[in-house]
């Protein structure tokens, strides 16, 4: 087989690929006897109709056809191989030339495919490169702002007979119309003032507003057959509560921690603190890099794969390909795609490899996201072509990671900083797996949870999700059930996870794939309703549980 390259664009090429009659001839015989088992010929039986009557029954052309279209991409697959070409997404095939149709068997095939390909990216040398990160420093605020979230998880709703304000939590009625057509309708619903996770406008117009009392506004609807439609909004809040929050004393550090005074869980507080800082130094470094090899470096996007990206994007949002959101949409496709090609570059540069139980982490991690039972969802990406995007996923940020390992990073004060406890070492890598089980290597920011994840003040244990004002109409009870659970067990004081670099999303073709793959996921945000009044003593806060590390786990290698 003969392949010949010529460079159409700087990110597109055409290759030629020439099959002699020999290298077909497997193809052809299968697609004779494959061809010889459908028809009916007198005197034979199935499968076992010689080539020249099926020639004089079917065509050879017909045949020919079959042997082409079982084997093309085979073909292309080693035509790309053997010229090292790295194509993006699907080529346009057209084939020139096929063997003889009539007279004595032989002749060759010939066809042209055109397809884009990962453009030249030349690299700045990684050990020339210098970063600077913040300094860890922790203020007063935030570790009080820490105790706050603590002592949150302990408090209780009271109800109070003045105006909403913020941070308030209320029970609403509300309904929207549009027109004279009602299009939805809730009631009893429950919400904290400030939250901003309903429509806009609602914040405002009960701030102020006593219980009871019906206020209206007009907002745009966010989903649905009106989205994007002004709707007159009617809302009524029929219950106002307050949080209720125990004094910061020696009785509280004895409730809900192992300490026995309020300074001593303080300086614990500090402590974790000043562990989340450093670890979200490693994530800051990562970003810091990232944009250095983007300053550094300056190539075309393909063409092609943008607007592929972008038909994906609206199939997935139901939209036809003409729809103008696709043009709001390029600037950011083409930026994520430069941004994949770079890393791709950079991961082939360092000999970045995926493991299997990398690979397998990680759609763990993102079933539990989706809600699904891990092997659902591996089929379900297995069924959609998803496992080598997420695979190029992983590798890319363990690029990121590796190659944090050649740059020099410094404090603000000129101090070189060691983040080898969340970007692993060369040293551990060379160790081998059991070497990954030590604590470096589970800090890593690709596999770190991040600041807005169930241990967050955000989330499970936020006051939003904590005590909604209908479940918590008696108080002091649920406080002396929670403060009698926690303390028959004194938990330690869970921490808030370090925020995590956000996962690069598997949008761009990777280098080698030949199949179109399905529209990247997006995951649904979770709202989580842990109530604190019936919490269990093991979601008090811990001492000294190990902070949530986000970085790079590249030490797993």
């Amino acid at each position: 087989m003969k392949s010949a390259v010529e460079n159409l664009e700087p990110t597109r090429v055409k290759l030629t690929v020439e099959v002699s009659y020999d290298e077909l001839k497997p193809s052809l015989d299968h697609a004779y006897s494959h061809i010889g088992e459908q028809v009916n010929v007198p005197g034979f039986r199935k499968g076992k109709v010689p080539p020249r009557i099926l020639d004089q029954r079917v065509g050879r052309a017909a045949v020919i056809e079959h042997a082409v279209n079982d084997s093309l991409s085979e073909f292309y697959g080693q035509a790309v191989a053997e010229t090292e070409i790295k194509p993006l997404g699907q080529p346009s095939i057209n084939v020139t030339e096929i063997p003889a149709v009539t007279g004595t068997p032989g002749g060759q095939l010939v066809f042209e495919a055109e397809v884009d390909v990962r453009p030249e990216i030349t690299l700045p040398a990684l050990d020339t490169l210098e970063i600077t990160i913040d300094d860890v420093d922790v203020a007063d605020e935030d570790v009080e702002e820490r105790l706050t979230t603590l002592r949150e998880r302990f408090g209780s709703l009271v109800g109070v007979d003045r105006p909403i304000q913020d941070g308030d939590f209320v029970v609403i009625d509300l309904s929207a119309k549009v027109g004279d057509e009602e299009v939805d309708s809730v009631s009893g619903v429950s919400y904290q003032i400030g939250a901003g996770n309903m429509l806009d406008g609602l914040d405002e117009a009960l701030t102020g507003a006593s219980a009871n009392e019906t206020k209206t506004f007009t907002a745009a609807l966010a989903g649905g057959e009106h989205a994007g439609a002004d709707a007159d909004v009617t809302v009524t809040a029929t219950a106002v509560k307050e949080r209720d929050l125990p004094a910061a004393d020696d009785e509280f550090a004895q409730l809900a921690s192992e300490f026995d005074t309020i300074e001593e869980l303080r300086a614990d507080l500090r402590a974790q603190v000043g562990k989340d800082k450093d670890a979200n130094r490693a994530v800051q470094a990562r970003d810091l890099l990232l944009e250095k090899l983007r300053e550094a470096t300056d190539f075309p996007v393909p063409t092609g794969a943008v607007d592929a990206e972008i038909k994906r994007h609206l199939e997935a949002e139901g939209k036809g390909e003409d729809d103008p959101h696709g043009e709001e949409v390029r600037e950011e496709i083409t930026q994520l795609l430069r941004e994949q090609l770079l890393l791709d570059t950079l991961s082939e540069q360092l000999q970045v490899a995926v493991t299997q139980n990398e690979l397998l982490e990680f759609l763990v991690s993102n079933a539990r996201q989706y809600g699904m039972e891990p092997n659902q969802f591996i089929q379900a990406a297995a069924q959609t072509g998803q496992i080598q995007a997420f695979t190029g996923e992983i590798a890319r940020n363990k690029a990121l990671a590796i190659a944090l390992r050649q740059v020099t990073v410094k404090d603000g004060a000129g101090n070189e900083v060691d983040l080898s406890d969340f970007i692993g070492s060369d040293e551990l890598d060379a160790a081998g797996p059991d070497a990954v089980a030590s604590p470096a290597s589970a800090k890593s920011p690709e596999s770190g949870e991040s600041a807005e994840s169930a241990d967050s003040p955000e989330s499970a244990d936020s006051p939003e999700s904590a005590d909604s004002p209908e479940s918590a109409d008696s108080p002091d009870e649920a406080g002396e059930e929670k403060a009698a659970e926690a303390k028959a067990e004194k938990a330690p004081a869970k921490k808030p996870a370090a925020k995590k670099a956000p996962a690069k999303k598997a949008t761009a073709e990777d280098a080698e794939a030949p199949a179109e793959k399905a529209p990247a996921k997006k995951a649904p945000a979770k709202k989580t309703a842990t109530k604190d009044a019936e919490a269990p003593a093991e979601e008090a806060p811990a001492k000294k549980a190990p902070a949530k590390k986000a970085a790079a786990k590249a030490a797993e290698e």
